[in-house]
C-alpha cells in the first residue's frame, strides 16, 4: 500500500457517553460509565469489580469485570472492559480525536481491541488477555522476535492517512489549546504543520513542533533550533514508503506490549505472539524512529543503558521485522533489492535516528513536569532523555571527541557489536 493511499475501510465513530471519570470518586464514577454501556450488569447475577493498573505514568487505567457465577477466569476476561481516563492537562500533548480515530482504524484491521465508547475524559474498550511485558521481557528472544513481527505487520498494512484525516497544513484550522503560559499566543495548525511542508499531518515532526510551541520561551528557543536541524537532516530519510512515513505506534514501551497466552495444546512457542496497546501517540513517522524508540525502551523508565540491544541484536530484530513487513504488504514489491542490502539500509537509518527518541520524550517530559499530578519526577526524566540526544549530537558532529570528553554509556552500548 502506498503511503498516499487511504484506507478502504471507513472508520466509524464510537458511541459517546456524556459522563466523566473522577479519580477522587473512582469506584462510583467508573461504575456509572460501565452501567451506561452495559445496563444489564446491574441486574444480572455476579459482582462488578474494578482492577487498577499502575504501569503507566500518564493515564488512569481500570479493568472492569463481571464475576458471573460458574464462569472461568478466561470467560470473565472475555467480556472485561478497560477504562482509560486521560491524565490532567494531557490535551496539550495528545490529540484525543486523532487517538480515537487511530484506535478505530486499528480495530478494523484487527490490530486493536474493539473501541466501545468514548466518554468526556477517556475511552472504554475491550480487554486483551495476556501478560503485560516488563523491560526485561523485551530482551528475551522469543519476545523481541514477536514484537518485530507485529511491528512489521503494523507498518505494512496500516495507511498513514485515513480518509477522514487527509488534511494539509493549508486547510487545517484545528483549535489547538496548547500554550502552557497564558500570556503567549496559541499557534495555528498551519504554523505547526509548516515544519514539514508536503507531508501528511500530523506526523512525528509536527507533534514535536506542537509540543515545543507549548514550552516556556527559555526552553523553546534552543529546542526549536534543534528540531529544525533534525528535520533538515532526517526529515527526508527514504524509509520504507514513498514519502518515508509509516503509521507508527511511537510509544512501544514494555507496558504497551501484551504477550498472548500460548495455546493449551501446544508447547511454548519459539516466537511469542504479541499485541500492542495504547495508541495515543500513534502517528505517521519514519519506520526508523519507531524502531529506535522501541530499542530505547528496553532500558525502561530507569533508562538502564546496559541492556539496550547491541548492533548484532538490532540487525537480527530488523531482519525479523522486514521479513514480516514484506509478508504483510497488500501488494508485495515486484523488484525487491537484496534482503541484506535492505537490512543494511534500515539498520543505518535506525542508527541515524537513535538520538531522536531522547529529544521526543525529553520535550514531552518538560511539559509533563508542568501539568502532571502523577508522582513521577518528570523534570529529572526530561534532563536524562535530552541528555541522550545531546550525547548523540556530540558523536554525530564530532564535538565530544574534539573536546576530549568520554563517550556516554548509552553511546558505548549502542556501538557495541
Amino acid at each position: 500500500m502506498s503511503s498516499s493511499q487511504s484506507s478502504d475501510k471507513p472508520t466509524q465513530k464510537p458511541r459517546h457517553v456524556s459522563l466523566s471519570y473522577n479519580n477522587a470518586d473512582s469506584q462510583a464514577s467508573a461504575l456509572r460509565l460501565i452501567l451506561t454501556l452495559f445496563p444489564d450488569w446491574e441486574y444480572t447475577e455476579g459482582k462488578i469489580e474494578f482492577v487498577r493498573f499502575t504501569d503507566g505514568i500518564t493515564n488512569t487505567l481500570l479493568k472492569a469485570i463481571k464475576k458471573r457465577p460458574g464462569f472461568t477466569e478466561e470467560q470473565i476476561d472475555d467480556e472485561a472492559v478497560l477504562l482509560r481516563a486521560y491524565g490532567k492537562g494531557t490535551e496539550v500533548l495528545i490529540d484525543r480525536d486523532r487517538e480515537t480515530t487511530s484506535h478505530s482504524l486499528l480495530a478494523q484491521y484487527k490490530l486493536a481491541p474493539p473501541l466501545l465508547a468514548r466518554f468526556q475524559n477517556g475511552l472504554l474498550y475491550r480487554f486483551i488477555q495476556g501478560q503485560v511485558c516488563t523491560p526485561a521481557d523485551l530482551t528475551r528472544e522469543t519476545i523481541w522476535r514477536g514484537v518485530a513481527r507485529r511491528l512489521g505487520e503494523w507498518h505494512a498494512i496500516l495507511p498513514t492517512v485515513s480518509t477522514q484525516e487527509a488534511t494539509t497544513a493549508e486547510d487545517s484550522d484545528t483549535n489547538l489549546s496548547l500554550s502552557l503560559t497564558s500570556s503567549r499566543s496559541i499557534p495555528s495548525a498551519k504554523e505547526i504543520n509548516a515544519i514539514t511542508p508536503g507531508k501528511p499531518v500530523p506526523n512525528l515532526w509536527t507533534v514535536m513542533q506542537k509540543w515545543i510551541f507549548a514550552l516556556p520561551k527559555e526552553r523553546q528557543d534552543i529546542l526549536q533550533k534543534e528540531l529544525e536541524r533534525c528535520v533538515k537532516e532526517l526529515g527526508d530519510t527514504p524509509g520504507l514508503r514513498k514519502d518515508g512515513l509509516v503509521f507508527g505506534h511511537c510509544d512501544l514501551l514494555s507496558g504497551n506490549v501484551i504477550i498472548h497466552p500460548p495455546a493449551l495444546t501446544t508447547s511454548l512457542p519459539a516466537v511469542s505472539t504479541v499485541s500492542f496497546i495504547d495508541y495515543e501517540y500513534a502517528t505517521p513517522s519514519p519506520a526508523a524512529f519507531d524502531l529506535a524508540n522501541h530499542f530505547a525502551e528496553w532500558g525502561g523508565f530507569e533508562c538502564d543503558y546496559s541492556v539496550l540491544p547491541t548492533r548484532r541484536r538490532r540487525r537480527a530484530f530488523i531482519h525479523e521485522y522486514l521479513t514480516s513487513y514484506h509478508q504483510h504488504l497488500p501488494q508485495p514489491l515486484q523488484h525487491l533489492n537484496s534482503v541484506e542490502a535492505e537490512i543494511d539500509r534500515l539498520f543505518t537509518e535506525v542508527d541515524m535516528f537513535r538520538g531522536i527518541p531522547g529529544f521526543y520524550w525529553g520535550i514531552w517530559a518538560l511539559i509533563q513536569a508542568t501539568i502532571s499530578q502523577i508522582d513521577f519526577d518528570y523534570g529529572a526524566y526530561a534532563e536524562v532523555r535530552l541528555g541522550e540526544y545531546w550525547a548523540w549530537r556530540g558523536e554525530e558532529d564530532g564535538a565530544r571527541e574534539r573536546e576530549g570528553r568520554e563517550m556516554s554509556e548509552r553511546e558505548r552500548r549502542w556501538a557495541k557489536e
